[in-house]
């Protein structure tokens, strides 16, 4: 039994909180003895199994003084063996003593500067791309792992949860849906993703087209306007940011993730864990993650032509998209299950804490 504390200040669930929800969760599930640290009233706290100890500090920013004390406090009166923190900011406002229990473990999801993350004793980096960045900026490659994400693997909807959920969103019966999933920033490439939908050739017969897109943020007006003048919007159904994106994975008879940087692309093994095909740019993530062909099918980044080109291939070719989702489904089983990742992470933790 390993005893571990997990401490993250963002207040949304982006890419880092969800990972940790799932985490802490499955250590729970396991009986292994787990302390959650999070902010207040956050999505992140509600998230959480209820049987789960949680403790809440506001951690409004990296030089909070008090949210520091409240968080070493924390850590003296319950003594875990491990303390891992998500992101900057929680990094930062931990700091333990090197060579003893706790043992402070940084995990990375990105190419982040290394300033706010050199004091702590480990790192994990969810690619190995991420890793090799650590080592080549002079962190000690002995105290760095590589270990990926994991996600759900949930059982296939019935036809009647399908129809109805189409109904909802008005998608008549022989309409093919393309699904997206993200946070409406820049990076995340949905404005060359509408782009590729208005272009000729894109649609397969006379066959409805209909994009689902899964989320929000800042660009949500100038992507709505970009719709509205490539005069595609009412093939498009904007359902917002989803605490449970579940539906609309199932919905899809391809996944397109259009970014154009990633450094992992969760969303393309949620894909994958529903046995749904992905269309992916060539993203370092989706490199790392894809065999072209084998397991989805990768185009060029910032090209919504090759965008286009990808859709209408894939749609236009089921044996192929259901090769893709089989082999993307047993990539997931084999790498990214829970029980694989869940191991992975004892298994560092096992080893630091020997090395103590």
């Amino acid at each position: 039994m390993i005893a571990s504390a997990h401490i993250v200040a963002g207040w949304a669930l982006g890419g880092a909180e969800l990972f940790s929800v799932r985490l802490v969760n499955a250590l729970q599930e396991q009986r292994q003895p787990v302390l959650a640290i999070n902010s207040p009233g956050g999505q992140v706290s509600a998230k959480l199994r209820p049987d789960v100890t949680q403790i809440h500090v506001p951690m409004r920013a990296i030089w909070d003084l008090p949210s520091r004390w409240h968080i070493s406090t924390i850590l003296r009166q319950h003594q875990p063996d491990i303390v891992q923190t998500y992101m900057g900011r929680a990094t930062r406002l931990t700091h333990l003593n090197l060579n003893r229990r706790p043992i402070h473990v940084a995990r990375l999801g990105g190419y982040y500067d290394l300033k706010g993350y050199r004091h702590a004793h480990a790192w994990i980096g969810n690619t190995q791309g991420i890793c090799d960045y650590l080592i080549r900026n002079g962190l000690p490659a002995a105290r760095i792992a590589h270990i990926g994400n994991f996600v759900d693997l949930p059982a296939a909807s019935s036809p009647e949860q399908l129809a109805e959920w189409r109904r909802r969103l008005a998608i008549s019966e022989d309409a093919l849906v393309l699904t997206a999933v993200g946070r409406f920033h820049p990076v995340k490439g949905f404005e060359d993703l509408l782009t590729a939908l208005a272009m000729p050739g894109v649609t397969v017969g006379h066959r409805p087209l209909i994009l689902v897109i899964v989320g929000d943020g800042p660009l949500n007006a100038s992507l709505r306007n970009h719709a509205d003048q490539l005069g595609i919007s009412g093939q498009i159904r904007w359902v917002g940011w989803q605490l449970d994106p579940h539906p609309y994975y199932e919905l899809a008879d391809l996944f397109i993730c259009p970014s154009r940087h990633e450094t992992l692309g969760n969303v393309i093994l949620e894909a994958w864990g529903h046995r749904r095909a992905v269309l992916a740019t060539q993203t370092p993530g989706a490199l790392e993650l894809v065999t072209h062909g084998e397991d989805a099918w990768l185009v060029p980044l910032r090209q919504p032509r090759a965008l286009a080109d990808g859709i209408r291939l894939l749609l236009e070719d089921e044996p192929l998209r259901a090769r893709l989702a089989s082999q993307g489904r047993e990539k997931v089983e084999n790498h990214y299950s829970q029980q694989h990742i869940v191991s992975a992470y004892l298994d560092f933790y096992q080893r630091l804490l020997a090395a103590t």
